[in-house]
């Protein structure tokens, strides 16, 4: 999977990334336990910073903790995405 872009949102903890390929089925998650049979979910709650996830049609929003540097996670969430095999 690969990261497109990164897009803020209203909320300054959350970012909205464009992803291909789409992600498929839209699902939320607001704690790693109830991601653990959604691949890329799980995978993106084993960075620390990430609060909970909103999986689109055609993008992920991640949520993290106030004050995280958006940069530096960024830099994550690329490493992260690019490691998925996910077929939607």
């Amino acid at each position: 999977m690969n990261l497109v872009r990164v897009e803020s949102t209203p909320n300054p903890n959350a970012r909205k990334l464009i992803v291909e390929p789409a992600p498929g089925s839209i699902r939320s998650y607001f704690n790693p336990e109830d991601a653990q049979d959604d691949p890329l979910a799980h995978s993106l709650f084993l960075i620390p910073e990430i609060t909970n996830v909103l999986i689109h049609t055609k993008f992920v929003t991640v949520c993290a903790k106030p004050g995280t540097n958006w940069a530096s996670l960024t830099k994550q969430l690329k490493k992260t995405l690019s490691t998925l095999n996910e077929s939607a």
